[in-house]
């Protein structure tokens, strides 16, 4: 098993709903170690950044939408294969097929506001750990 980082994200729902603290104590739960955490709105042009791989498909303008609609809680998470762990831990992407016990499952509401965000692989927690944070905030 490898100690490495992954980037989680409170998604605005999520902060909207007051969910920020409970999807924080399951990380901790878990025995994730937060290694650096911000409350920001993300501006237009960052979240062409983070969803660069998108542009051009039909559901683009809504992700960069809501992503921009309040504020988000982005993390830098790390702990034993962290974006494996996490990515289960947050469940399926449509909330409807999300198991019962995973933050999609408990807590999310659509597939369009499912609550959390994280990397799916170490080049894009890399890049995305990139985009949101400068390597002086991380601890």
């Amino acid at each position: 098993m490898a100690v490495e980082q992954t980037f989680a994200m409170v998604k605005p729902d999520g902060v909207r709903r007051g969910l920020t603290g409970t999807i924080i104590a399951r990380l901790e739960a878990k025995g994730f170690t937060i290694k650096a955490m911000k409350l920001m709105r993300i501006s237009r042009e960052l979240a062409e950044r983070h969803y660069g791989e998108h542009q051009g498909k039909p559901f683009f303008e809504g992700l960069v939408s809501f992503i921009t609609s309040g504020p988000v809680v982005a993390m830098v998470v790390e702990g034993e294969n962290a974006i494996l762990e996490w990515r289960k831990m947050m469940g399926a992407t449509n909330p409807k097929d999300a198991a019962p016990g995973t933050i999609r499952g408990d807590l999310a509401t659509t597939i369009d506001e499912n609550v959390v965000h994280g990397s799916d692989a170490p080049a894009t927690a890399e890049r995305e750990i990139g985009i949101f944070f400068d390597p002086g905030e991380l601890v």
